[in-house]
């Protein structure tokens, strides 16, 4: 047997997976398709309750100063989130490549051994383990075993297809276009509702973030990112404005696909992250997901591995993640209706502007959103391979 567990995925739920891991005790490899590290940030926010758990770890001080948030959104509907009950109410504003390569540095400090250029191609479970075949740069087929494989590779996880988990729920409907532009000169707009279509834009050093849906627009037939100029031409449609003149720093395109894995682990293949849950981004609710995920799946899976956890340890993982998967989603799928809907929702947008008038209201949502309302809060305290974990002191409210 080699590493006692395989994580394949090297973005920032599949590196804090394997810090956990290594905390635990349990010996860990990262097989990651790309050669490098993304320098894209997708995702630009933290919430208060991963903002806890990297508070618990350490991790917060090597972030630095980081800008926070006092108002989110529910809807696009503005949302006041200084009632969270947590000493990190709000949101926080850190780009996704920078939590990556935080994560990425403790993993590789505590032990995790990183491949890259390592793209699985196939999964042969057996009852003691996992073997792993993947093809490295030069062609070269490899095959490698553990106890245990983590797919953590994204929506379009390589895992959760060769392992046959299930995904019911449905298809995009609607897309929106996005992307980071230099050289444009356009109005902050915050989830703005405008005739023919949705629009927002926030600039930050130089670098404006874009993203447009038209009413009614169903996602195209893709087999790779928008270019810049469908991105304009839809902005220009919607907003009226041009910027076409602009330079592209990175242009994708979304929808609200809304699919979860029936189960979070089939014998020794477990899901994590975008592997498991695939829904729109809103509000930074994806890498949010995700890092609660691996925080939950560490310590259980590393206890499992040393032989020191109790029985029905390691399913709890898909029971309580699951259960927060799902409760997530459902949020996510109404306020995609609330703020992606055409004319015919204005009524319910009147609605809930009214409910957000009340202070219960306000709290119930804010916590939803901060990833606060999970039955379990504190996690133990991880230990080494010869100990079982304490349980922390929860985080205070």
């Amino acid at each position: 047997m080699g590493s006692r567990v395989i994580v394949v995925g090297a973005g920032p739920v599949g590196l804090a997976l394997a810090g956990e891991l290594r905390v635990g005790g349990a010996e860990v490899t990262v097989l990651e398709r790309l050669a490098a590290p993304t320098t894209e940030s997708r995702a630009t926010t933290l919430d208060a309750r991963t903002m806890e758990l990297l508070d618990e770890r350490g991790l917060l001080a090597p972030l630095g100063t980081v800008p926070r948030e006092p108002r989110g959104h529910f809807g696009g509907l503005p949302l006041d989130l200084d009632g969270q009950p947590s000493p990190f109410a709000g949101q926080w504003k850190v780009p996704q490549a920078r939590v990556e390569a935080l994560l990425g540095d403790r993993a590789r400090e505590l032990g995790a051994d990183i491949r890259r250029e390592h793209e699985v191609r196939a999964l042969h479970p057996a009852a003691d383990g996992v073997a792993v075949d993947a093809v490295v740069r030069s062609g070269r087929r490899v095959r490698l075993t553990a106890e245990y494989v983590v797919g953590c590779d994204g929506e379009e996880s390589t895992v959760g297809a060769l392992a046959g988990f299930e995904f019911p729920g449905r298809d995009a409907r609607r897309e929106l276009l996005r992307c980071d532009v230099r050289g444009v000169d356009i109005p902050d707009r915050r989830f703005q509702r405008l005739p023919g279509g949705f629009a927002v834009a926030a600039t930050r050093e130089g670098l404006t973030r874009v993203m447009v849906h038209e009413y009614g627009r169903t996602p195209a037939v893709r087999t790779a990112a928008p270019g810049f100029d469908e991105v304009a031409q839809a902005w220009s449609r919607v907003t009226g404005e041009d910027i076409s003149g602009g330079t592209p720093v990175w242009v994708n395109a979304f929808g609200d696909v809304s699919r979860q894995a029936a189960h979070y682990r089939r014998g020794r293949v477990l899901l994590a992250g975008d592997a498991a849950h695939r829904h729109l981004p809103v509000g930074g609710q994806a890498i949010n997901l995700g890092l609660q995920d691996a925080f939950d799946l560490g310590w259980k899976l590393a206890a499992e591995v040393a032989g020191t956890a109790p029985a029905g340890l390691l399913d709890s993982y898909h029971e309580e993640r699951h259960r927060a998967g799902h409760r997530a989603m459902a949020i996510i799928d109404a306020q995609t209706l609330i703020m992606l809907g055409g004319p015919e929702i204005e009524p319910v947008r009147s609605l809930f502007r009214e409910l957000l008038g009340h202070r219960a209201v306000r709290e119930l949502l804010a916590s939803r959103l901060g990833g606060l309302d999970a039955d379990i809060r504190g996690l133990p305290e991880p230990a080494g391979p010869a100990g079982t974990p304490n349980r922390r002191e929860e985080v205070p409210s």
